[in-house]
């Protein structure tokens, strides 16, 4: 069953896979104990296709409940106990604390550096999580540049166009917009988008989010056309492949209306507005924030767009 398991969740069926996971997880305690070898790596995984199956807290929970044993029955230094550190670190970093998770992982990548060696691609994700939630807590500006002394390491280990290296320059990209530089970002990201496209490809969602986030700052750098279009060439691929009700689609919708009202045409974001609200308010519900929002934007651009009467 768990070899079974493992198949489901390397096809991309995370739900599958800890369902199986699950169920194994009785039969390797009652065949093996519980602090056998067989019956960890089953938490290991259980705990692990949990998280990959969106729900982070269970699979917190579960990390919580497997660290001490690992650490009494593999040694604090395990492959797998630093794994399972390194996950209860940005699990308790998606679950709103940043800084915390910057701590554990300040602690763990010279544990990994130690054990498992600077360049292992192990300690490489370590110090790239690293560097994200230290972004995150507050610090942009270390983010970006412990990025920027990461980049080379991922390139002479994993090749320049590996997709690891190609999201820590994505990375690199993103903390130095945060620090105000929004040229340098820019320039990054034009660069990377052609390269993302060969490698991973057009429609990866690596991809899809650099094309959006050059779009959103080519907008706020003060090119609404260029903007505009390219939100226009997004949002059918957003609906072809995530849906139309999807976050991302919905968000980038928004996005679409905002530039082409600011590019000059407000009739026409009035119209996208009128038709994303009433999505909005059927999926996410009158009250979500994101209702609230566009429900703004629709009002201003009514207003710009001369049709404030039409909602009336």
């Amino acid at each position: 069953m768990a070899e079974r398991a493992r198949r489901f969740g390397e096809a991309g069926d995370a739900v599958g896979a800890r369902d199986l996971y699950a169920a194994a997880l009785p039969l390797a305690i009652r065949a093996f104990g519980d602090d056998a070898p067989v019956t960890l790596t089953v938490r290991l995984n259980l705990a692990h296709w949990t998280w990959k199956a969106g729900d982070g807290q269970a699979a917190k929970s579960q990390f919580d409940a497997l660290l001490p044993v690992l650490e009494r029955v593999s040694g604090p230094e395990d492959p797998d106990t630093l794994f399972v550190r390194s996950a209860h670190a940005r699990l308790v970093g998606d679950a709103g604390d940043p800084a915390r998770a910057r701590d554990e992982l300040l602690s763990l990548v010279p544990v990994y550096e130690r054990v498992l060696g600077p360049e292992h691609p192990d300690t490489l994700t370590a110090r790239y999580s690293l560097a994200g939630w230290t972004g995150s807590a507050g610090d942009p500006a270390r983010a970006r540049d412990e990025l920027l002394s990461l980049v080379p390491v991922y390139e002479r280990v994993l090749g320049p166009e590996h997709p690891d290296t190609l999201s820590a320059l994505y990375g690199v990209a993103h903390w130095s917009r945060e620090t105000g530089n929004v040229a340098d970002a820019m320039a990054r990201l034009r660069a990377l988008v052609p390269v993302q496209e060969r490698v991973c490809g057009a429609e990866d969602s690596r991809t899809l989010t650099t094309r959006r986030s050059l779009a959103y700052w080519t907008g706020l750098a003060g090119d609404p056309a260029e903007a505009r279009d390219e939100y226009a060439a997004l949002v059918p691929v957003l609906e072809r492949l995530r849906g139309a009700e999807d976050p991302d689609t919905l968000s980038a919708r928004r996005s679409l209306a905002r530039w082409t009202g600011v590019a000059g045409d407000p009739t026409a974001a009035h119209g996208q507005l009128v038709a994303l609200l009433a999505d909005l308010e059927r999926v996410r519900g009158a009250d979500h924030p994101d209702t609230v929002a566009a429900r703004s934007d629709l009002a201003a651009w009514a207003e710009e767009s001369g049709a404030a009467g039409d909602r009336e």
